[in-house]
């Protein structure tokens, strides 16, 4: 029996064991780097806090670790310490300011497609309790069209795409749907995507950037983004970033710091028109799995 054959009867021997509550999970992703796509991960956290939301940041860019950087906080553990070191799902979680957890990737994404029955067992039994620490998970890619993102961005209920008005950002972030829409294990039918509008300056700049995007996935992809919202310059940010603060929190009166919480204002509010998730994380990582696995 191959492994993904040993998965599948996992989920099936856990069908019965869905847990009353379950986190809405989240990717942020984005076609290239240095559009921000990991400032707007942990802003948004701080602000969905605020809200009252438990939440934790899966860092799967494990190149950078941009998210421990920002958090000011070194993880004593990551994935692969869960997954080959017998380490629970909490000692792996890092606390980061207003008691927002994160879980480093580390080497430990690269070694899913490597586990036997039983750290399969435990890997999906560890996950699923992540549904009782959070209400939201938030799951930050690496930046490009490499295989892992893809897979990361393929297996989510929930996307959001980051980018730019710069055109080859949104040269960037159109060759990423492309990928994605011509992928065949995605169904556009099961995902919502959004975009978010970094760096804008004004909210003719933000809408003009979806309407771009959202007219070449209609015409060329037959397909349909949604806008979730933009993101403006601004000169607070800018300090917070170079700072390696973080603008919610240092600066919670500045204009970005009022975009940042209407962004998740407006992702707390969609709800009612997302797709039902019956799995959360679990199944985000089961369809990561099977799909490093056939």
């Amino acid at each position: 029996m191959d492994q993904a054959e040993q998965l599948r009867n996992v989920i099936k021997q856990k069908s019965r064991e869905v847990p009353p509550h379950t986190a809405r999970v989240v990717t942020i992703t984005s076609g290239k780097g240095g559009v921000g796509k990991s400032n707007i991960a942990v802003n948004m956290a701080v602000e969905l806090r605020k809200m009252g939301n438990r939440v934790i940041i899966f860092d799967a860019d494990f190149g950078l670790a941009n998210v421990e950087v920002m958090f000011g906080a070194v993880p004593q553990y990551n994935l692969s310490d869960l997954i080959y070191r017998g380490k629970s799902i909490r000692e792996i979680i890092t606390t980061g300011p207003m008691d927002i957890g994160f879980i480093s990737g580390g080497s430990g994404i690269a070694g899913l497609n490597n586990l036997s029955k039983d750290q399969i067992i435990y890997f999906v039994h560890c996950l699923a309790e992540l549904n009782d620490l959070a209400d939201v998970i938030i799951i930050d890619t690496g930046a490009g069209i490499s295989d892992s993102v893809l897979e990361f961005v393929i297996a989510s209920p929930e996307i959001i795409l980051v980018t730019t008005p710069e055109p080859s950002s949104l040269t960037d972030s159109y060759s990423l749907l492309k990928a994605l829409y011509r992928n065949p294990a995605f169904s556009k039918e099961k995902a919502k995507i959004s975009i978010v509008a970094n760096k804008v300056t004004n909210v003719e700049e933000g809408e003009v950037v979806y309407s771009k995007l959202n007219s070449v996935v209609s015409q060329f992809l037959s397909g349909r983004i949604d806008f979730l919202g933009m993101i403006p310059q601004d000169q607070e940010l800018e300090n917070a970033v170079r700072g390696q603060k973080l603008v919610t929190v240092e600066t919670p009166k500045a204009i970005s710091s009022r975009a940042f919480e209407i962004l998740a204002d407006n992702y707390i509010n969609n709800e009612h028109e997302m797709i039902t998730i019956h799995k959360g994380i679990t199944q985000l990582f089961i369809n990561f799995i099977l799909r490093r696995t056939n």
